[in-house]
């Protein structure tokens, strides 16, 4: 029994202290957003602001086009995440469900794309989109990032496809359901994890790119939220107090979203579905 418990205890050991190792950031940003201007600039850390001010914020919110940027970014986002969602669900069911030639070279691609770092193909991006005369537009933001989650959601769902007994589908096309109301009625509810997953993926990176956005999208009512990010310095250097204010405000939505689908992404939804 006290080797059974030695064994736990450093493994929990272990994972405590890197979570707090990557907890202090996301702590020492808020800590700093509700400091006063002083305490920000003390040699002394103060760890716990007992008196916090709502300035920053306040700084941070009265921001040039704040709320235009915000609406910008939750539009492209939502959009982007969305249009990937569809697409990549689709595809997935496709290349889990039929057989067909080219399959595997399909798949390849997508892992090919999803290796690729988009920060090489800024160039070729700004070029397209220039000569199409579309610079400061939200359209290609959106399509863009649509394609740059989609090949990470399209690998993610296919598991998830693969996962479903295909007997579940072949039981409800007996009772009468065509394939598609088998895929609507069967398989699309026991697929609400890996959406989760996805979306939750697929939001991150949409909401978090910034060095596309700043080379297609260069007018200030035109970008989005990253771009507000970089504004905030004064004569006298960068206002580091309004600068965490801004970057909690942008880390808010994450956290939302993080806490909301983890309770909601349930695992094991098909075990025991299929009698045996």
């Amino acid at each position: 029994m006290k080797h059974s418990l030695a064994g736990r205890a450093w493994p929990n050991a272990t994972a405590a202290v890197l979570a707090l190792g990557f907890l202090f950031p996301v702590y020492w940003m808020f800590n700093t957003a509700f400091k006063p201007t002083r305490d920000i600039i003390s040699e002394d850390p103060v760890w716990f602001p007992f008196h916090g001010t709502l300035e920053h914020f306040t700084t941070a919110v009265r921001a040039p086009n704040f709320w235009i940027l915000a609406g910008n970014s939750v539009l492209v986002t939502v959009f982007a995440v969305g249009l990937s969602l569809v697409i990549a669900l689709c595809g997935a069911f496709a290349l889990t469900r039929m057989r067909f030639r080219g399959r595997k070279g399909i798949l390849l691609t997508f892992m090919v794309a999803q290796m690729a770092p988009w920060e090489v193909m800024v160039i070729s991006i700004y070029l397209i989109v220039r000569d199409a005369d579309l610079l400061n537009s939200l359209l290609p933001l959106t399509c863009f990032y649509m394609l740059m989650v989609l090949p990470f959601t399209l690998l993610t769902l296919r598991g998830y496809v693969a996962a479903v007994p295909m007997e579940l589908e072949e039981s409800a096309m007996v009772d009468g359901c065509s394939r598609r109301q088998a895929f609507l009625k069967v398989v699309f509810p026991l697929l609400a994890p890996g959406l989760m997953a996805t979306s939750l993926f697929g939001f991150i990176t949409a909401w978090n790119e910034f060095p596309l956005v700043l080379v297609l999208n260069k007018e200030p009512a035109t970008g989005t939220l990253p771009l507000w990010l970089s504004q905030f310095q004064t004569q006298f250097g960068d206002d580091w107090g309004a600068t965490m204010a801004a970057a909690s405000i942008f880390a808010v939505p994450i956290l939302v979203l993080f806490l909301f689908l983890q309770r909601k992404a349930v695992g094991g939804l098909t075990s025991g579905a299929v009698k045996g």
